[in-house]
């Protein structure tokens, strides 16, 4: 109820105590399959135990929690109910594992499948974003620095830095998935346990067992070597800042003063019925905020003890979790906002003027660095721009009557600019702040190139 980012979103689903279990119980099943592939665990027990685990509903997930705080995790109260529900073949479940193989497994698996449907919302969002920046490519808005109003940019160029991010997000979730690693150690992670049953190369057991799961074959046991945790933290974090930084301009620009954007699907006010919020952009950004937290979390896990440890294992399990839900929520948010975001260039073009042209008072004074020299022409242009604010003149207007000889004098700047060769100068093309955009056009060609 709390938690509206991720309520009802695929993550939440990849990620809740059944797809836990779940995933627990194929950990399990795994691990007496690739035990019979390499010979030290008969085929009928790998069948009975694939049998067993392939129903989670069988399984009381209350009872295992309330019984994993004997244990301290719920490895243990499961392995006992799986063992009973493959009968005979019981004795065959868990051979050799210690349960962090097979929670750290399981969470692997989790982790694998709810980064496959934050990919997938991913790719909406980029193909989202590709449109908006094609079809925005030359809409003109202001560029702001520091919250004021800078130099002019426009939307397409905007939408396509927004995309950038999202592939860089992906890029780096599509990596971290890949290397994603199954867990088997034993005890200590030695595999002894495993040579003791009479596997001649564990090691190779431990290939096996990735295989069956479709996760990546670890070099060594990984119980205290918490990279695996950390890089998909990192990434996790990575991508929740890149999807808030869609959502804050949104929201910044969606001011109703501002409503250069606007959600097309705006939430309501409990008071106020005018309203309609940016809810959606909204809760990313609130995601945004949490995930560095609980990224930090993981990270301490790096500094676990011995060869398991007591607690920095234990506290990874929650936060792993929430960030996935969190970004996964994110993303499914992110996708939807920037698939029914509404532009509005009319509103752009009027805050592009809201300065009187202020807003191309560097692009003027450039223009007649040639012909004034650097220091005259920025203190021309910045006395101008002075007045532009005071008056509440056009900077152009200004600029024009200022340089506008009469009778063979200079204009009403001053008898300084007597004898300058002012020819050539198209002073409403260089006021246009339309017309001021730089490489814009071209930067979004180029961003819109990657794929």
């Amino acid at each position: 109820m709390l938690d509206p980012v991720r309520a009802g979103s695929p993550a939440e689903a990849a990620t809740g105590d059944h797809a836990f279990l779940r995933a627990l119980l194929d950990a399990e099943a795994a691990l007496t399959r690739a035990q019979a592939a390499r010979g030290t665990v008969p085929a009928e027990a790998a069948r009975a135990v694939t049998q067993a685990a392939a129903d989670p509903g069988r399984f009381d997930l209350r009872s295992l929690a309330l019984r994993a705080r004997a244990g301290g995790n719920p490895v243990i109260p499961l392995v006992a109910d799986l063992t009973a529900a493959a009968g005979e073949w019981g004795a065959w479940v868990h051979r050799g594992a210690t349960s962090q193989d097979i929670l750290d497994t399981a969470s692997m698996l989790v982790a694998a499948r709810t980064l496959g449907t934050v990919l997938d919302a991913l790719a909406r969002t980029e193909r989202a974003l590709a449109e908006l920046a094609a079809a925005h490519r030359d809409t003109a808005l202001p560029g702001r620095t520091l919250t004021q109003h800078a130099v002019p940019t426009t939307f397409g160029l905007k939408a396509a830095g927004w995309r950038s991010l999202v592939l860089d997000a992906r890029d780096r979730l599509t990596a971290v998935r890949a290397t994603l690693p199954a867990q088997l150690g034993g005890a200590a992670g030695t595999l002894a346990a495993f040579a003791d049953h009479g596997d001649p190369d564990p090691t190779a057991l431990s290939a096996a067992y990735a295989r069956e799961l479709g996760l990546a074959a670890p070099l060594l046991p990984w119980h205290t070597l918490r990279t695996p945790v950390a890089d998909l933290a990192g990434a996790l974090a990575h991508t929740a800042g890149a999807l808030g930084k869609i959502a804050a301009d949104v929201l910044t620009l969606s001011r109703t003063e501002i409503a250069e954007l606007a959600e097309g699907t705006g939430g309501g006010s409990s008071a106020m019925p005018h309203k309609a919020n940016p809810v959606r952009a909204t809760l990313v950004a609130a995601a945004a905020r949490r995930a560095p937290h609980l990224a930090a979390s993981l990270y301490g896990g790096l500094v676990a003890e011995d060869e398991r440890p007591a607690g920095a294992w234990h506290a990874e399990w929650e936060p792993l979790r929430d960030l996935l839900r969190l970004v996964g929520g994110a993303a499914h948010d992110t996708a939807a906002l920037t698939a029914h975001l509404r532009v509005d260039p009319a509103a752009m073009r009027a805050h592009l003027d809201l300065t009187g042209g202020l807003l191309v008072a560097e692009r003027l004074a450039t223009a007649l660095t040639p012909r004034l020299g650097r220091a005259r022409a920025r203190a021309l242009v910045a006395e101008l721009a002075t007045r532009t604010r005071t008056e509440g003149r056009p900077l152009a207007e200004l600029l024009a009557e200022a340089l506008k000889p009469t009778d063979g004098e200079a204009g009403t700047a001053g008898p300084d600019l007597a004898g300058i060769d002012l020819t050539g100068l198209d002073l409403a093309e260089l006021a246009d702040p339309a017309r001021a955009t730089g490489c814009a056009g071209r930067l979004t060609d180029l961003a819109l190139e990657r794929r």
